[in-house]
């Protein structure tokens, strides 16, 4: 196969524990070819879905931690996306206007024989934090508004509650709020501009104690294997990103309960890729845009899988 990643640019990743990278190094692994292009080099010329793509190769026994782990093959040139036989959407967040409009193009692409994983509707129509909720079985009480008389009453109801924007990554704008905290209103009044911006509220989940776990879900079959990321001393947020800690460990049967339930839903919609974020025995999040935590398992456990990913999207562009 030929595949296309839509990426950020090459020199920004830190390739020692990217999953792109894990993905890379596995497609090669495997005999595959690889190209690379930036979202906003996507365009549509005379109706057809373009890209300038580069093909790259890998630097076998490179040192990740530094620059040189990959090489430009060719110089970049301008195809249609359906000259190849997969792309992938690994273009980090924010999910902006830009991102927006970029589903779209890749969507018209597929409409002209392009295969895109995963899929622009799919990414669209799973906003990462609103996803959970078309799943309310498994989550924690929730309540998604920007009226803060409601967030109030919720949070009254509650005692302790999580208070996070609909667009943050990395932990970025979660707040935990206790039932006796005085900066509820500034809180409040912030993160929802005062009653402009729509926001999420959850009941407190003690159990982030022992970590915020991120389950892969690859073509609609969980990996064995969880990382749950978790929290410095005194922090109420896992990820990696805000100084959480990565541990590998099994799937506990509630995750597996979680995974297997929404694995064949998601498949359907065109998502070969899930990162589902578990805290205790509740799904907090449903990652798609571009889930991580592949080489972390990979080392902790010896489950590969990136290999595990390269078989799912063999199966899926043979299909």
């Amino acid at each position: 196969m030929h595949v296309l990643f839509v990426i950020d640019p090459l020199p920004g990743l830190q390739a020692y524990k990217d999953t792109s990278v894990a993905m890379m190094q596995s497609l090669v692994a495997r005999g595959h070819t690889l190209s690379v292009t930036l979202q906003g080099d996507i365009y549509i010329d005379q109706g057809v879905v373009k890209t300038q793509a580069t093909g790259i190769d890998l630097v076998q026994g490179a040192d990740l931690h530094g620059p040189d782990w990959w090489v430009q093959r060719d110089e970049p040139q301008d195809v249609p996306l359906q000259h190849f036989d997969a792309v992938l959407m690994r273009k980090d967040p924010p999910f902006d206007m830009e991102y927006f409009y970029a589903t779209h193009l890749v969507d018209y692409a597929a409409a002209q024989g392009a295969r895109v994983f995963n899929a622009g509707a799919a990414l669209r129509n799973h906003p990462e934090k609103l996803a959970i909720t078309e799943f309310a079985q498994f989550t924690a009480p929730t309540v998604v508004t920007s009226n803060m008389a409601r967030l109030r009453r919720f949070h009254a109801a509650q005692g302790d509650i999580i208070v996070k924007p609909l667009d943050g990554m990395g932990g970025t704008g979660i707040f935990r709020v206790t039932s006796s905290d005085p900066n509820l209103g500034s809180i409040l009044e912030t993160l929802t501009d005062n009653g402009q911006r729509t926001i999420m509220a959850q009941r407190y989940i003690p159990d982030i104690v022992n970590g915020d776990k991120r389950i892969l879900v690859i073509g609609g079959k969980p990996v064995p294997y969880s990382l749950a990321r978790i929290p410095l001393a005194g922090e109420t947020r896992g990820n990696l990103a805000a100084g959480g800690r990565g541990v590998a460990q099994p799937l506990t049967e509630r995750d597996r309960e979680i995974a297997e339930s929404l694995a064949p839903v998601l498949a359907q919609r065109g998502l070969l890729l899930v990162g589902l974020d578990v805290i205790g025995d509740f799904l907090t999040e449903v990652n798609v845009t571009s889930p991580t935590c592949f080489v972390e398992i990979t080392e902790q456990t010896g489950f590969d899988v990136g290999a595990f990913f390269v078989e799912a999207l063999e199966r899926a562009v043979a299909a």
